[in-house]
């Protein structure tokens, strides 16, 4: 029997083709690329002609290894350009540290200029931490959005960050991890350590002394609370641990805290960083205009949604920053608080907080077809999903329907299936249901027909046997491969898992409708643009879907737009 699975829906639903084969493409490249651009500009601000050996490590490529790869320096000279010229698109690239005074910062640092023979450079704060270096009271590098090329890149070393911020250290330990890798803890060591300089563990404890810090600055709980609820295993490695990463105590750090932290009796508020220019209104109006009843609501300014947490429900509301900075507000209700590291990393690639919209916009903005798109939609982001799991069944769902009628079978099936909260908050009343309770859900109800019952079912089983894994950590070809092998998904379906699900950067989507009529009005075809956009063809996506449906975007659309050229 034939399954009605690759077709494409109505034209306001996103359709997804997987991707090709990428021959010789090395993501990490492009990111070096990029930053060099970036760094000749910064250098013409500055003027800075100085020279000195690298100590900052780069990334792999991923065609060269995973288990022999070697890291590449980057230039000392640039990274000192970017800090002379107190450059914020390069915060969470580097970190850097200065040894006259012990203490590591943003490249935007508001402080006083180092000398250049005074500076290291880091790739990740528990690098600079592990050498001896104390984090800035002043610019907060801990703070700062997270590195873009973890998200980018698919080789071990980024595939183990992504967990380590999900939290799986902190639930399974270094074990765990390696083991939801595929590699013995002393390869896995090896790798991160080659590269980063630290091990899985230093990465871990950095990551809980920022959400130790968060805490203490955002509640008034109790000291031994924060400790046990960031993940450390005794208030004396808390004290410090707080201690000798923030050169304060925790009762330093909350007398000193910044901003309100009343709130709502048992609501967490929140500032999600991310790298400017974002528009955090057209990402909650796009999230809001896909909202689930039940599970997500919109109000037309703020987001809410339920997240389905290690430890329990929680529910998440996103408003744009009332500053209207590069930034979300974030208000959380956890079932347990140890699970405000994984909330905050779901919420942050919900949002796609951490992209490097400089990057992005220089490739697309290149092409002069994209060029109006982009100048009137800078830092454009891709939504995704707070879950893989969650994403894959609703893109099964929406297989052929309308986002209305997409949005009503799923409300259905989580009434059905999903979770109910201990109490409704608000008009959210359910988690979505896990693979295990899907795979034996009576869906009769729902309105589906028999094959895309089956497919739901299928997929469900196989997310919950572990045939297929789309965490944290996925391995994105062969997600890809394993989706494609349940009877009822094609192409398109387990591309769109890839793109708003994995949040992989560089995903077209041959045979989708509404890129078909924004290309037609460029001149061009499936054909022809599916490649040209590399590395970021998701972004060129939402580009190109503003231009065909502009009701989801908040930016005004050129009313004149140049036509591709027929060669790439």
């Amino acid at each position: 029997m034939l399954h009605d699975d690759d077709r494409p829906p109505a034209v306001h639903q996103p359709v997804q083709q997987a991707d090709q084969e990428l021959s010789g493409y090395a993501p990490e490249r492009t990111f070096e690329f990029a930053l060099a651009r970036l760094l000749d500009g910064v250098a013409a601000l500055v003027g800075a002609d100085r020279t000195a050996a690298s100590e900052i490590r780069q990334s792999p490529s991923p065609g060269t290894g995973m288990l022999g790869a070697v890291s590449e320096p980057l230039d000392h000279e640039r990274c000192y350009r970017a800090v002379a010229g107190r450059d914020a698109r390069f915060d969470g690239w580097f970190f850097t540290a200065v040894r006259t005074t012990g203490i590591y910062c943003r490249p935007s640092c508001p402080a006083r200029t180092p000398l250049a023979r005074n500076v290291a450079f880091f790739s990740t704060a528990a690098a600079a931490q592990g050498a001896g270096y104390r984090a800035c009271r002043r610019c907060r590098p801990d703070a700062a959005p997270g590195s873009p090329q973890w998200d980018v890149r698919a080789d071990v070393v980024a595939r183990a960050m992504r967990l380590i911020a999900d939290g799986e250290v902190e639930r399974s330990g270094v074990p765990g991890l390696a083991a939801r890798l595929g590699y013995s803890e002393r390869q896995l060591h090896r790798l991160v350590v080659g590269e980063l300089g630290v091990g899985p563990l230093a990465l871990a404890r950095a990551q809980r002394a920022q959400t130790a810090r968060v805490l203490i600055e955002t509640t008034d709980l109790p000291m031994a609370d924060v400790a046990f609820a960031a993940g450390f295993a005794s208030i004396r490695q808390f004290n410090d641990t707080v201690r000798e990463v923030f050169a304060a105590t925790p009762g330093e750090l909350r007398r000193g805290r910044r901003g309100t932290h009343g709130g709502p009796p048992g609501w967490l508020s929140l500032r999600l960083t991310a790298r400017a220019p974002y528009a955090a209104e057209e990402v909650l109006l796009f999230l809001g205009a896909h909202a689930v009843p039940g599970l997500e609501e919109w109000d037309g300014t703020t987001f809410s949604r339920v997240l389905d947490l290690p430890h329990g429900p929680a529910v998440v509301r996103l408003s744009p920053a009332p500053d209207g900075g590069a930034a979300v507000s974030a208000r959380l209700r956890l079932t347990e608080l140890r699970d405000l590291g994984a909330a905050v990393s779901r919420c942050r690639r919900l949002l796609d907080l951490d992209a490097d919209p400089a990057a992005v916009d220089d490739v697309l903005a290149a092409d002069p077809a994209l060029a109006p798109l982009v100048a009137a939609a800078p830092g454009r982001r891709v939504p995704a999903s707070p879950d893989a799991d969650e994403l894959a069944v609703r893109a099964v769902l929406g297989q052929q329907v309308s986002v209305a009628g997409a949005r009503t079978l799923t409300a259905r099936l989580v009434t059905a299936a999903g979770t109910p909260l201990a109490e409704p908050v608000g008009n959210l009343t359910h988690a979505f249901p896990r693979p295990e309770a899907l795979a034996g859900a009576d869906l009769g109800a729902v309105g589906l027909t028999g094959a895309r019952r089956r497919t739901v079912a299928a997929l469900a089983t196989a997310l919950a046997d572990g045939a297929i894994a789309l965490g944290p950590g996925a391995e994105r070809d062969e997600a890809e491969r394993a989706l494609l092998a349940v009877p009822g998904i094609g192409p398109w379906t387990a591309a769109l898992v890839g793109l708003r699900g994995l949040a992989d950067p560089d995903v077209w989507l041959p045979g989708d409708l509404a890129l078909r009529k924004s290309l037609a009005a460029l001149g061009s075809s499936d054909a022809d643009a599916a490649t040209r956009w590399r590395p970021w063809r998701s972004y060129a996506v939402l580009h190109l879907w503003a231009l065909a449906v502009p009701s989801l975007f908040t930016r005004p659309i050129p009313t004149t737009t140049p036509a591709l050229p027929r060669s790439a």
